[in-house]
This record gives structure tokens, C-alpha cells and sequence, in this order.
């Protein structure tokens, strides 16, 4: 089964655990400018967003590569840097439509999250679930649950029976 990161900013304190964590693991420092998780303020409002690579299906930044030094871990689901092949050209960091491949100064090498080889750090750090490593096909499922909610029939209008009766469903054609 296919995993993937769930971000959830209603979640989001802006405490910042997941850009350290996110930091420590990949460039063996806390420090939040060398994550490759970013937590957003929107001051005005008093809210937070984590952010990061979404690991595009059709991934631009891949596809724009022209060394191909950004490569799909098949295990993962992961878009990986490969630093051996990087050239530090930054196609790909124009590429991204969502603006989540970085440039490293120090490495000269772009950077990018890679999902911590199928572990990521900034879900185990994270101490309020705003973000979650869990089954890929089910990261929109309680979004799309709460909008329905929403809809002008109410709740009731989307609950299904319970009982697999094929009558509860209504009469058929």
C-alpha cells in the first residue's frame, strides 16, 4: 500500500517541530531554513500551514530535469534528488508549479522532500496531527466528507445505511 503525507493546517499550531525534525534528519541540524517542510503564518488570521512536496503524479520538476537527477523511488512514492547527478541548474526549482524544490547554497544541489525513505520525520514529530503519514488513496477522504456535510440537504443526505439490505437503498430500476 502506497503512503502518503496528510496535511492538515486547521491542525497546525506553528510550533514548528516538523521543519526541526524535517532539518535534523536531512542536514544533521535544527535549523527550520534547511527543511524541506515549511510551516506558513498567516499572522492576520492567527493560522498555520504546513507545506512540502505534494510528490506529483506527473511531476514537473522530474520531467524538467535535463540531467535526470530527480528520479521516482517506486517503494515510496517519492520524487528523489539524486546529489551525484545533480548539476545545480534550478530547472526544476521553476518547474514546481508549488514552489517545494529549494536550492541549497552550501551543496549547490537542489532539495526536495523524499518522504525520509518511506518514515518522515515531520508526521512522528508533529504533536497535533497536522500532518500524517498514512494510505495515499485516503488523504482527501474526510475533506471531501466535510464539504459534503455542507451541502443544503444537510448530513442526513450523506450517511449510508449501515445494513448491506439492497432495499435500504432505495427502489431499484
Amino acid at each position: 500500500m502506497l503512503k502518503a503525507l496528510k496535511l492538515e493546517p486547521q491542525h497546525c499550531t506553528g510550533c514548528m517541530q516538523c521543519e526541526m525534525a524535517c532539518s535534523y534528519e536531512n542536514e544533521g541540524v535544527f535549523n527550520p531554513a534547511k527543511s524541506r517542510i515549511k510551516v506558513f503564518t498567516f499572522h492576520e488570521a492567527g493560522r498555520f500551514a504546513p507545506y512540502t512536496c505534494t510528490q506529483c503524479e506527473e511531476a514537473w520538476c522530474m520531467h524538467a530535469c535535463p540531467v535526470e537527477a530527480i528520479t521516482l523511488n517506486a517503494q515510496t512514492g517519492a520524487k528523489e534528488v539524486a546529489d551525484a547527478v545533480c548539476v545545480g541548474c534550478k530547472v526544476c526549482t521553476i518547474a514546481c508549479p508549488f514552489g517545494t524544490v529549494n536550492y541549497n547554497q552550501a551543496t549547490g544541489k537542489v532539495i526536495k522532500c523524499d518522504l525520509c525513505g518511506g518514515d518522515p520525520w515531520c508526521a512522528k514529530a508533529c504533536p497535533t496531527g497536522a500532518i500524517t503519514w498514512t494510505d495515499a488513496d485516503q488523504t482527501g477522504f474526510q475533506r471531501m466528507y466535510a464539504w459534503a456535510q455542507q451541502s443544503p440537504a444537510g448530513e442526513a443526505s450523506y450517511i449510508l445505511p449501515q445494513k448491506k439490505d439492497p432495499a435500504a437503498y432505495g427502489p431499484s430500476a
